[in-house]
């Protein structure tokens, strides 16, 4: 409902009377219930804080701490001098309770993503340093870094995220996945770096091999992002067509060598027999049975672990997906050669494989519901493995939010109806009915404006840390950290045409709007779109759409007509 409602300041649920709703969820639940109000009153600073306030004198935590994740939200993509958002949670910062501390944590950096600002990273810098810090709260403060100082390699940042890696036990590193929020979070301090990232990857190799090489897959595309770089998609899907078992293997073998002469050595090679011993009797270890009920029950547990390491382990292979989709979502014929990538991958990819590519398809066509996806989405939304159908009914939702597609809506209607009796995928078709209908269709998640030629490293950075944390769905947004899904908030925009006079008054204009036309290196003046309709702003913009003047009495003052644009009187008309 918060997705839904979002920036509109009113909602029947939470706005009216939000107490009911609050205290109908339990500890976590309340904290995200309460935190939606951030998304209902989105980017009304004044008004919103001063109805958010109440809920900060709660005697529960868990409305407190959402209270403070909604002060946070209102403030994503608004910059105020006074600052409301540092003033309000840099003191719940160091809160010993939990809850509160990583809300006005994790608030700070939806508030101040990609500013850069070194005041806010002094603020979050204590959590890092703690030493009684738990891990949970070490790496959400390094998300929240990581998105404050998205594509800024900031040098502070850095140093203590990888000294927080090389801190960590080995085998707590590896199996934690708390530690994955280290690895986003520098990947997101080098989104657009290129070659800046090469002195981070080399420093990544001193960690464990497994857990090096997810951080590296992820540095190293994101270094990368919207390049189109085919070598770096050669590379990523190499290590997708990586089989876990062999690798696996391959290292034991290299590993135990020497071991497995020892024990041939130490092996007897005839049965003892002795003088005193009847005929046809011989001297064993133990009894043979035994043993081969052990041997057998050992394959057993073997084979066991093996399954539980193919569905739940190789974790870089899924970054590398993602990987793929990063860097190939910025032009349209990379996009069309991901997409049977893709195809491939499921049919042929590990499980952990096709558990990521409904994630990859969802960041290649953010917004933009184009039918082909829409039909591997569905298909893959009806999915045996459950963990392949969650990511398929959240993906369908990031491809179709702020559309109100009506295809799509209809094809989660049914899915509401198909997983009636399944609370997870319930839960997850709810959140993707709300995100197709994000801000009643006039809000969208694109991270790429000014017609696809600049990408928002802010808004990329909420969407890609959010599709990166539900490589784990069960742990994060279908466990107590469905607080995960207000990252979005950073990639929200408005997605109508409004025009302002020299003096910032609406004013409206009549303007074509239709399907955009590559007209680059065409000789004249050729047409920028085709199968136009004329309509007066303010006026909603599809994906591929482009708009132009209708009339000649005014001019723009920017080349292209995007969200907000101000108009002056043409020379001409003046004249005239």
């Amino acid at each position: 409902n918060g997705f839904v409602n979002c920036a509109y300041c009113k909602d029947k649920l939470m706005t009216l009377d939000g107490n009911k709703w609050i205290y109908k969820n339990k500890d976590s639940g309340m904290l995200s219930a309460t935190a939606s109000l951030g998304l209902i009153l989105l980017w009304d600073v004044d008004g919103g804080l001063s109805s958010i306030d109440k809920y900060l004198y709660s005697n529960n935590d868990h409305i407190k701490a959402g209270a403070l994740l909604a002060c946070g939200i209102v403030n994503s993509g608004v910059r105020n001098d006074c600052d409301p958002a540092l003033a309000l949670l840099s003191d719940y910062v160091s809160s010993e309770i939990p809850s509160m501390r990583i809300a006005s944590i994790l608030g700070l950096g939806l508030a101040y993503a990609g500013t850069n600002a070194d005041y806010v990273v002094d603020a979050l810098s204590s959590p890092m340093t703690d030493p009684n810090a738990s891990l949970e709260v070490v790496g959400i403060t390094a998300l929240a870094l990581g998105l404050v100082t998205v594509g800024c390699c900031h040098s502070e940042v850095t140093l203590s995220v990888l000294q927080a890696m090389m801190d960590l036990d080995p085998k707590v590193i590896v199996k934690e996945k708390n530690a994955r929020m280290l690895a986003i979070s520098l990947a997101l301090s080098t989104l657009g770096r290129q070659d800046a990232a090469d002195a981070y990857l080399e420093t990544l190799k001193t960690l464990p091999s497994s857990f090096c090489s997810f951080a590296s897959v992820l540095v190293e595309a994101c270094s990368k992002a919207g390049t189109g770089d085919v070598l770096a998609v050669q590379n990523l899907l190499h290590i997708c067509g990586e089989s876990l078992s062999d690798t696996s293997s391959q290292k034991k073998e290299e590993e135990k060598p020497e071991s497995k002469d020892a024990a041939a050595s130490s092996e007897p090679t005839a049965p003892a027999t002795g003088p005193g011993l009847a005929p046809g009797i011989t001297v064993t270890d133990g009894p043979a049975e035994a043993d081969d009920s052990k041997s057998k029950k050992k394959d057993g547990k073997k084979g066991e672990k093996d399954d539980k390491k193919k569905s739940t382990g190789g974790a870089h292979q899924g970054a590398a997906v993602i990987g793929i989709a990063l860097i190939a979502m910025g032009e349209e014929i990379g996009q069309e050669m991901a997409l049977r990538s893709f195809s491939h991958l499921l049919h042929y990819g590990e499980p952990v494989i096709r558990r990521a590519v409904p994630l990859g398809l969802a960041l290649l066509s953010v917004s933009d519901p184009k039918l082909k996806v829409l039909d591997t989405l569905s298909k893959l939304s009806h999915d045996i493995d459950q963990d392949v159908a969650l990511s398929a009914i959240l993906a369908l939702g990031i491809v179709g939010a702020g559309t109100n597609n009506a295809r799509l809506a209809a094809m989660l209607r049914q899915l509401a109806q198909y997983y009636y009796k399944d609370d997870n995928c319930l839960f997850m078709t709810r959140i993707a009915q709300g995100l197709t209908h994000l801000g009643k269709g006039t809000l969208t998640l694109s991270p790429y404006h000014c017609d696809k030629s600049i990408l928002s490293g802010a808004g990329l950075s909420g969407l890609l840390a959010l599709l990166i944390m539900c490589l784990d769905m069960k742990g994060t947004l279908l466990g107590n950290r469905h607080y995960f899904l207000y990252l979005l908030s950073t990639a929200i925009q408005p997605r109508m045409l409004v025009t302002l006079d020299e003096d910032l008054n609406n004013m409206p204009v009549s303007v074509r709007v239709g399907q955009a036309v590559d007209v680059v290196g065409q000789a004249g003046k050729p047409k920028t779109i085709t199968g136009f309709q004329t309509h007066t702003t303010p006026v909603l913009l599809q994906a591929g759409e482009r708009a132009e003047l209708a009339t000649d009495q005014y001019d723009s003052v920017s080349p292209l007509l995007e969200g907000f644009v101000i108009l002056k009187k043409a020379e001409d008309a003046e004249e005239d």
